[in-house]
């Protein structure tokens, strides 16, 4: 399968609002050993694509590219790369996917299940990757009771498939306009906002073991110390400050050393792991709109600003 010299791909050359998103033509680079070049056919849009534009992860100091999550086809494989062309994938971990293609390691991909539409694989990535990695990384185990802070976001609504699947129980913070949904995935959901933890104690007499806050409120965290004793079982997403702050344990690439290799490794594992899930109808996810390239700044926007539920994803 041949490609050509040149795709478009999103790009910013420095920091700022949405508009700083722009689309160029880029070189396609030929896969080295042990890579390979996808013809990207949906990408992930994530919260920290939101917080690299604004540049709170790093300086801008070069043309810079989007995206770490994608699902795909092969066009060109590298020496020893373990798939073919023409091979359907789902990538994660893979800089620069708001584009046509993208090279990247092969061991960033994993087979795509013909049950699962490209849109759906490219959903995966942060927010199944995050999930699976916070919740084996606290040691969630079966009978205990996980609270989810945003249950209805992508990171929530995977943690609460994977704590079901592994005999957890949950119970999940969100608006009432998603309780529905929290219900369907085996939650039980509590409105998050004042009487929070009155709410949740109501509805867990047991107590709660372990936090996954997903929300970066204050309602959240406070709510979440005084129903965990342990606070290394209070697992932050959203505001690396809190570990200094409260004690609690903080993975993020925003806080260094949080990520340690063994929980680069887990998120590593949760992808292929998710797409047999996937594949057997034990897991979901639940899609929003989709955007052609030109259109990233309006899929940060509805990031930003709030937006029915849902993932977003690019369609090159």
């Amino acid at each position: 399968m041949s490609f050509p010299a040149l795709a478009e791909a999103v790009l910013i050359t420095r920091a700022g609002g949405p508009e700083v998103l722009e689309v160029r033509e880029v070189p396609v680079v030929a896969p080295g050993p042990g890579e390979v070049l996808v013809r990207v056919r949906a990408a992930g849009v994530n919260p920290v694509d939101t917080k690299i534009r604004k540049g709170t992860r790093g300086e801008i100091t070069e043309p810079k590219r989007l995206g770490s999550d994608a699902a795909g086809e092969v066009v060109a494989v590298g020496d020893g790369a373990s798939f073919e062309v023409g091979d359907e994938v789902i990538g994660w971990g893979q800089p620069g996917t708001y584009a046509e293609y993208v090279t990247g390691p092969a061991a960033k991909w994993t087979p795509k299940p013909p049950a699962v539409s490209f849109a759906q694989g490219a959903a995966l990535g942060v927010p199944a990757s995050t999930a699976y990695q916070c919740l084996k990384s606290a040691g969630l185990a079966p009978g205990e009771t996980l609270l989810v802070h945003a249950g209805a976001g992508a990171v929530g609504q995977a943690a609460i498939q994977y704590a079901r699947l592994w005999g957890a129980n949950v119970v999940a913070t969100a608006s009432e306009t998603n309780h529905d949904r929290l219900r369907a995935l085996g939650a039980v959901p509590v409105t998050y906002g004042d009487g929070l933890l009155d709410r949740v104690r109501a509805v867990a007499p047991q107590g709660i073991d372990q936090v996954l806050e997903a929300a970066g409120t204050l309602d959240a965290i406070g709510a979440s110390l005084a129903l965990v004793a342990d606070r290394a079982r209070i697992v932050e997403i959203v505001v690396p400050g809190w570990a200094a702050e409260y004690g609690v344990t903080v993975f993020s690439g925003g806080l260094p050393g949080s990520m340690t290799p063994e929980a680069n490794a887990l998120r590593d594992e949760a992808i292929p792991y998710t797409a047999g899930l996937f594949a057997d109808g034990r897991f979901a996810v639940e899609l929003a709109e989709s955007f052609a390239l030109a259109d990233a700044p309006r899929a940060h926007e509805l990031i930003e600003t709030g937006h029915p539920g849902g993932k977003i994803v690019l369609i090159p």
